[in-house]
């Protein structure tokens, strides 16, 4: 019975690991994305409604209702800061993310390299006992004929 080499359970458990950090950054990518389209739609937004009270410019308001403007346009303001906040962090787990999955393709690499190095040396080992017997026969056939 041949048994597995022990290599290769770790290449598949590296490689396991790998395809989890690189679903992982695709996430915290997606979740990033998500967090900038709603900050460019509040910003948008406020930009729309500071394009409507412009269109009411020349006309007369009333300090209730200036007021009321400028609490609203406050509110956006510190919605769209709370969200640029929530669009740094998705960005810092978008990093953490990157170097998670790529230490984890470092070590995929790195065990796949061992097992490419160790089937080169076996295959060296193989040539020269391969080699090894060639000569023998030789050898023996020319003793033989040496004999007769």
């Amino acid at each position: 019975m041949t048994r597995t080499d022990p290599l290769l359970t770790v290449l598949k458990l590296a490689t396991s690991a790998e395809d989890q950090a690189a679903l992982q950054l695709k996430s915290a990518q997606f979740e990033k994305q998500k967090r900038q389209g709603q900050l460019d739609a509040l910003n948008n937004y406020r930009l729309d409604y500071m394009k409507q009270m412009e269109g009411h410019a020349g006309t007369t308001l009333r300090a209730n209702q200036y007021h009321q403007f400028h609490q609203f346009i406050r509110q956006v303001d510190n919605a769209i800061t709370q969200q640029v906040g929530a669009v740094q962090d998705a960005e810092k787990q978008v990093g953490y993310r990157q170097v998670h999955w790529q230490e984890t393709q470092q070590k995929r690499k790195a065990v796949d390299m061992l097992l490419k190095q160790k089937a080169k040396k076996a295959m060296a080992i193989e040539a020269k006992l391969e080699q090894k017997n060639s000569d023998e026969f030789a050898m023996q056939q020319y003793v033989r004929r040496k004999r007769k």
